[in-house]
């Protein structure tokens, strides 16, 4: 079968478990007295899947699938793991591993990319947000538990996985060759543009990249910037306590997030004056690619009155997650409370909308018959592509007032 088609039909097959998983939340919240009332459907459907379909199905594959579809349907980046692999993951989680430099969710039953560490294996591939991961040395992610396949990515430094990929901007899977790395997160830069703005661009905000953020507006500041643009674009490692740090660094009051859950109470994440280190106009850029921390951010500067954002709306991830086991050893990795922006959207569920959206163009990246970048020539010049969303922004900072 054509992979296109393939994909096409495990796509579609998704979005009929997302129906009937949506009736069930639909006939739970319809009845009052009875806690599941359509478990009776997913019954009758297992008994005829197995009655009636053409052959005789695997039964487990088919409950495994359900397992996995019913959660991606509530979560994108929860995971169910046998008993077996939640011991390899309970022995992997402290013990640090090369990797290729991905972020992951589940999309439509797959393995999808978030965002990818710049400098890292899977950067230099070209790899970037919403490509999806088909294989993972030959084994199928279909219905593969996320935190599964983040511990096979990982391994050795120096030694190799391949992938199957099916790109965004290509028409057929890429089979590509990553080798696993000890890489080093990217620092923040920063540089003065014209009309006296700062530009700062953090790729990560990995543990100390707040710290040089901070030195970077300091710097700038003293070279005379009047404002400033943060460009938070595919920023999508970082943790939510750093995005709040990041958004205190330009707040001193207001409100930065929450989190809440089912069984978590609220905790108010509130901006501390001493914490802020400039009053001076901001504008932020984001983009599909800019998750976690990174949104949290945008999302509180943005509904606090305190920058202009511009770009695309943000991914969707941020929230708590905790492994609940399961009496036969297994556990369900799941999020128990989601981190809400200011105006109280939950952002794993809406990402952030900037005030003035913009779509980015694809980037012109060229590749050989087996998938690979094509690198670039001496006698080739490098073919410098127009960054709209950085245009707007310094249009937007050139009409703010200074303070």
């Amino acid at each position: 079968m054509n992979s296109r088609i393939k994909y096409l039909v495990v796509t579609t097959s998704t979005c009929l478990m997302l129906l009937l998983v949506l009736g069930n939340v639909l006939g739970r919240s319809a009845s009052t007295d009875r806690p599941y009332p359509q478990l009776g459907v997913y019954t009758e459907v297992l008994h005829r899947i197995k009655s009636e379909y053409v052959e005789e199905p695997d039964m487990k594959s088919v409950t495994l699938g359900a397992v996995n579809g019913l959660l991606e349907s509530v979560d994108p980046f929860a995971s169910y793991l046998n008993a077996d692999q939640y011991k390899d993951y309970l022995k992997s989680r402290d013990v640090h591993k090369a990797s290729v430099g991905l972020v992951l969710a589940k999309k439509f039953g797959f393995v999808g990319v978030v965002g990818v560490v710049p400098g890292s294996p899977a950067a230099k591939a070209g790899l970037s947000t919403n490509d999806m991961l088909e294989t993972i040395n030959g084994v199928a992610t279909r219905d593969m538990p996320l935190a599964y396949a983040k511990l096979l990515l990982e391994g050795d430094p120096g030694s190799s996985i391949e992938l199957t990929v099916v790109r965004v901007r290509r028409p057929e899977p890429q089979k590509i060759k990553l080798v696993r790395a000890d890489y080093s997160d990217p620092a923040v830069t920063q540089k003065m543009l014209a009309d006296n703005i700062g530009y700062i661009v953090p790729s990560t905000l990995a543990p100390g990249k707040v710290k040089q953020i901070a030195d970077a507006v300091e710097s700038l500041q003293k070279q005379g910037a009047q404002k400033l643009i943060l460009d938070l674009r595919n920023c999508a490692v970082g943790t939510p306590q750093e995005g709040i740090a990041l958004a205190n660094l330009f707040l001193e009051t207001g409100e930065i997030t929450y989190l809440q859950g089912q069984r978590v109470p609220r905790q108010d994440y509130k901006a501390e004056a001493s914490k802020a280190i400039t009053k001076l106009p901001l504008v932020v850029i984001t983009n599909r690619g800019t998750a976690d921390g990174a949104e949290i951010a945008a999302g509180a500067l943005m509904d606090d009155k305190r920058a202009d954002v511009v770009g695309e709306r943000t991914y969707g991830d941020a929230s708590l997650r905790k492994a609940i086991t399961m009496d036969d050893g297994a556990a369900i990795i799941l999020s128990v409370a989601k981190y809400y922006s200011p105006d109280g959207k939950a952002i794993q569920d809406v990402g952030v909308t900037p005030d003035t959206v913009m779509t980015e163009p694809e980037a012109q990246v060229e590749f050989d018959e087996n998938g690979e970048p094509l690198p670039e020539t001496p006698d080739q010049p490098e073919r410098k592509q127009e960054d709209p969303l950085l245009k707007k922004a310094i249009e937007i900072a050139n009409g703010q007032k200074t303070a």
